[in-house]
């Protein structure tokens, strides 16, 4: 087992995502017209088609598929599945414009302790699920090794609301206020 150790790859952040397409010229379109990313310079190397596109601190890579009819045709929206998630200012104005575009999505709600998360999924050209939420509403809680191999999902639930309590107990003993508090646990 490898042992957790903070940045043990010293990454820095996400920098692209690749992405297999029947049309890189129909996904083209769909990420700068839908979702706001502009095409930028892709080395003249690749000998195969493709696209580059960058936004919100990312960079999105279509790759031509060499098989296009064969590859697997996703017709159904489930939030499970694996998909993109992008943070929004206003998930009723993301709604309003996918109504316009005539885009089916699905609404979806997640309450955590008296916070919601809108989220809305939705479809790429080639079937990936994209998600546009208001997630920062979520405080971000490191969960403690134990907590994490020990997390059913009763049992970490209730270990995160211990920690959360032991936390506001710890700054209420030390004067500090507790708003925007963010305590690491590791």
């Amino acid at each position: 087992m490898v042992e957790s150790r903070g940045n043990p790859l010293q990454l820095k952040s996400l920098n692209h995502i690749s992405i297999v397409c029947r049309s890189v010229k129909k996904s083209l379109h769909f990420y700068k017209s839908v979702l706001g990313f502009f095409p930028i310079r892709r080395p003249d190397s690749f000998n195969f088609d493709g696209a580059w596109l960058f936004n919100y601190g990312i960079g999105i890579h279509l790759l031509q598929s060499d098989d296009p009819e064969n590859m697997p045709k996703i017709t159904r929206i489930n939030p499970k599945h694996n998909h993109i998630s992008f943070q929004c200012e206003s998930v009723s104005t993301v709604e309003k414009n996918l109504e316009e575009m005539e885009i089916k999505y699905e609404k979806a709600r997640v309450e955590e302790g008296g916070i919601y998360v809108d989220q809305l999924f939705f479809h790429d050209p080639d079937g990936l699920m994209i998600e546009i939420c208001n997630c920062d509403n979520l405080p971000v809680i490191p969960l403690t090794e134990e907590s994490v191999q020990s997390c059913s999902r009763i049992s970490c639930n209730l270990n995160q609301m211990q920690q959360q309590q032991q936390q506001a107990a710890a700054a209420t003993s030390q004067n500090k206020p507790l708003n925007n508090m963010f305590v690491p646990l590791f």
